[in-house]
């Protein structure tokens, strides 16, 4: 049986479009106005919505999800303040629910007890940047023991060897790393971005997202067919900075 995030993904594209994935680090803008934005995009239509968890080095993230992320540190934000939040939110929102943290959080907490934690509030995925393929068959065991994929991230430079490596594990869908560096807002895409993209879909069984520089869909047109899913984060951080409405930043992707 697909997983959550696997089928939200596929009901997108059989409706004819790309799946829809915002992010945004737990506790931004505010901590009620973060709430407020999630309940917002998933009634606008978001197919997944990935949730950040704040940490205090956060290596892949660009300036404007770093400085987020150190407001939300400094307004008090921890994993158990997200757990909790969605526990009391479970079962009321349709899109699927991917935390997106560095791996020191969740092993502070402990990964038995955040897998229960979080399967109980309602999030069906993890994405955990710095944790290695060959180190993570044992979280990545804990966490489907609780119903929750781990989500491999590639990219540019994944050879078709590692890339076949992340595809035999993978479940619910595929984080496609559309530059080398750390995120933000790009004009552009590199060029090279397609027909990787391209030989990643070949391997891969699950959905595949684009994610990283993305920040608005003209940039999805030379890509051919593209992703399956497309990732948002620092254009919907900027958008939301500037006192605009999440569903607003929707409509524009739709």
């Amino acid at each position: 049986m697909a997983s959550t995030l696997t089928r939200r993904i596929r009901e997108a594209q059989a409706a004819g479009r790309k799946a829809l994935i915002p992010y945004l680090p737990a506790g931004f803008p505010g901590l009620d106005e973060f709430w407020d934005a999630v309940a917002e995009l998933d009634g606008a239509g978001a197919d997944i919505i990935e949730i950040g968890v704040p940490f205090s080095d956060p290596v892949a993230d660009g300036p404007t999800v770093e400085q987020a992320a150190l407001e939300s540190l400094a307004r008090g934000v921890t994993l158990k303040w997200i757990l909790e939040g969605l526990a009391t939110r479970a079962g009321r929102l349709r899109a699927g629910i991917v935390l997106m943290g560095y791996l020191n959080p969740f092993l502070q907490y402990g990964m038995e007890a955040f897998a229960r934690d979080a399967a109980r509030a309602g999030v069906h995925g993890v994405i955990i940047p710095d944790l290695p393929h060959e180190e993570a068959a044992d979280i990545r065991a804990t966490l489907a023991a609780s119903g929750l994929d781990l989500i491999p991230l590639v990219g540019l430079n994944t050879s078709p060897a590692r890339l076949a490596l992340y595809a035999k594990d993978a479940t619910g869908f595929a984080y496609f790393v559309s530059v080398l560096g750390v995120t933000g807002e790009r004009a552009t895409l590199p060029q090279a971005v397609g027909a990787r993209l391209a030989e990643a879909k070949r391997t891969f069984r699950v959905p595949l997202a684009l994610g990283f520089g993305l920040k608005t869909p003209d940039q999805l047109a030379a890509l051919g067919e593209g992703p399956d899913a497309v990732v948002f984060g620092s254009a919907l951080i900027t958008h939301l900075r500037a006192g605009g409405a999440p569903a607003r930043f929707l409509e524009a992707w739709r």
